[in-house]
């Protein structure tokens, strides 16, 4: 879900889009081809299906997602293969990062994956995402406004907002033995040992530039080398840079405090009492995470139908409420759960949301980030 934009305030980001990632653990297993044998039997089975199945265009019978993990309701998967008779086949990725890396070497058969905003400017730019056709989305106008025209990919011409919400803080109240409100505690020393950050370079680097002041998407190297000198100098004190899984380390009683999507955490609150999401004084990430059709998909009928799935009021309000993140669809909100709408974590008040912050995909520059990252040696 497996983020980010400009330094402005979340208002007049919001004017111009809003975005939210999520999530962790890369699968082995590679999207399953669907047989000749199997797409036949699969249009007979359809044929003699209800009348509220519909078979899908051209034999489709198999849908290949490529998702973060704990990001889809199972039962929203079992009612689309019921729905149109076929099957869906999931793998998982960990971060923006391993996503890119394996589609760029050419789609090994994924019909949808879940890029975040700053990431679907990247593909778009390096021509790995199809061209949506809004005339097979009739669901497309449910989309909030906010969401319908974003600056990564303005007309939703390549993707259809997902999720939406924030990076921060989750940790352990108990343990930490207070409410915590300041980044200052990933970097003062006093947690040594008991924090983790998320293996995703921009979302640590921004924060770290957000704390020290400076824009989460600067162009200029002494601040981008302050951030990674910050960093070098803390990075004794990280249990993990963990890809997508800070909440299992926190569940686990591995770390008091870890950076991780605010869905990830509010997933796991009613484990643990004591368990807290904050978004810092200093500011935080915002992103928003899409639904695209990589370029060389085997099934783009059915990835179309799966799309539209997701784009009804109700489905789109129970992945919500399954998640624990923020709808971009404004027909879902009347289905949200009155806990998830009234929640400050997943819907910020507007003070908060004046320090928020997207990443974007910044050219040339991000090899900035990219030396900062390798400097820094996280997996090394």
């Amino acid at each position: 879900m497996n983020k980010k934009r400009i330094l402005v305030s979340l208002i007049g980001l919001l004017m111009l889009s809003v975005a939210i990632s999520a999530c962790a653990g890369a699968a082995t297993t590679q999207p399953t081809q669907p047989s000749a044998a199997t797409e036949s039997a699969g249009t007979e089975a359809a044929s003699t299906e209800a009348a509220a199945t519909e078979p899908p265009a051209s034999a489709e019978t198999e849908l290949n997602l490529y998702n973060w993990t704990t990001y889809m309701d199972p039962a929203i998967i079992a009612a689309f293969e019921k729905k149109y008779n076929v099957k869906v086949n999931e793998d998982f990725f960990g971060d923006n990062d391993e996503l890119l890396a394996k589609i760029q070497p050419g789609n090994p058969g994924y019909d949808i994956i879940v890029p975040t905003d700053y990431m679907v400017d990247i593909m778009v730019a390096q021509n790995l995402l199809q061209e949506l056709d809004h005339s097979k989305l009739a669901n497309i106008g449910n989309v909030d406004d906010l969401f319908a025209d974003p600056p990564y990919d303005p007309g939703l011409i390549h993707c259809v907002p997902y999720q939406w919400g924030t990076t921060a803080l989750g940790y352990n109240r108990k343990a930490v033995g207070r409410d915590l409100d300041s980044w200052e505690v990933m970097f003062n020393h006093e947690f040594a040992g008991r924090i983790s950050w998320l293996t995703d370079a921009r979302g640590v680097m921004g924060i770290t530039l957000i704390y020290l002041g400076y824009d989460p998407n600067t162009t200029n190297p002494d601040e981008i080398n302050e951030a990674k000198q910050l960093l070098l100098d803390t990075k004794s004190d990280v249990q993990a840079f963990a890809p997508d899984t800070g909440q299992e380390l926190l569940l686990a009683g591995e770390v008091d405090i870890t950076y991780e999507y605010s869905g990830d955490i509010f997933q796991i609150m009613s484990e643990n009492p004591d368990f807290a999401y904050v978004i810092p004084k200093e500011g935080a990430i915002l992103w928003t995470d899409n639904m695209c059709i990589p370029v060389d998909a085997p099934h783009p009928d059915l990835a179309h139908k799966f799309i539209d799935f997701l784009l009804d009021p109700e489905v789109g309000a129970q992945l919500s409420n399954f998640t624990a993140y923020g709808t971009p669809n404004k027909a879902s909100l009347p289905f949200i759960s009155e806990d998830m709408r009234n929640n400050p974590g997943v819907y910020p008040s507007d003070e908060v949301k004046k320090h928020l912050y997207f990443i974007k995909s910044l050219g040339e520059a991000d090899k900035l980030y990219d030396q900062a990252w390798i400097e820094l040696g996280v997996g090394q």
